[in-house]
């Protein structure tokens, strides 16, 4: 069993109940050491194998998984802030797929937070702002021009309304989306769906509140370029790649 772990922004009292319970049950342990605060290592097993995944290509940190799983041992994948932001998880959990190996996500919180926490601010104050836009700038990962992954808070209620807002506004009906309600509750209830069928499926489940709705292909990718960071071709301050050119 693979558990990936958002290890938080920086402060080892930072990280989640359950991502500390996994680092300390762990018999394997590969974590983002460029990012991640190795305090947060002390807690694992005396004899817990340890690996930094920034001297790592993606197909080293698979030969781990494998050999881990092959021996009947549990591995943490422990990455900085919440993984699901610029985490490159997407590509490993695929290959964990491809392979049989059993995965879950324990959520961390991400370094916008833990920024908003340094400023003392409000991200979304009333009458000023009520959006939140997450990006970054062109790197070896190349940012693209398309449609950016919309999250809403709030809009349970009337979800007719918003499908009809973003059908208007040029989003395609077929564009994938997800409603989940009560996200890490134990009555925790999520649906995969197209814009189209999004009221529908709202409607037949019963959810009119406590859900966040996400509006984007990340929802079901079709296909995507894997990170540049763990591409055995590309050299990183941590390792050496195989293209000598780059």
């Amino acid at each position: 069993m693979v558990h990936f772990v958002g290890a938080g922004p920086g402060a080892v009292d930072l990280i989640t109940i359950r991502g500390q319970k996994y680092i300390e049950e762990a018999d394997v342990i590969i974590y983002a050491g460029s990012l991640v605060n190795p305090e947060l290592l002390s807690k694992a097993k005396p004899d817990c194998r340890v690996y930094d995944s920034a001297k790592l290509s993606l197909g080293e940190v698979i030969d781990i998984f494998k050999d881990a799983e092959k021996s009947g041992e549990m591995t943490v994948r422990l990455h900085t802030g919440d993984p699901s932001i610029y985490g490159a998880i997407r590509e490993q959990m695929d290959e964990l797929d491809k392979l049989g190996i059993g995965y879950d996500y324990t959520p961390g919180v991400s370094s916008f937070c833990g920024a908003a926490s340094a400023l003392n601010l409000e991200y979304t104050l009333p009458g000023v702002s009520q959006s939140v836009l997450l990006t970054r700038m062109p790197g070896r990962t190349p940012v693209l021009d398309k449609e950016p992954t919309t999250i809403f808070f709030l809009s349970a209620g009337d979800i007719k309304s918003l499908v009809d807002k973003l059908l208007k506004d040029g989003r395609d009906k077929d564009t994938p989306c997800a409603i989940v309600y009560k996200a890490t509750w134990p009555d925790e209830k999520k649906f995969v769906t197209t814009l189209d069928k999004l009221a529908r499926v709202a409607e037949e489940n019963g959810i009119t509140k406590t859900a966040l709705i996400i509006v984007g292909d990340v929802v079901a990718p079709r296909q995507y370029d894997k990170s540049k960071l763990y591409d055995a071709s590309f050299t990183t301050g941590f390792r050496e790649g195989t293209d000598t050119d780059g």
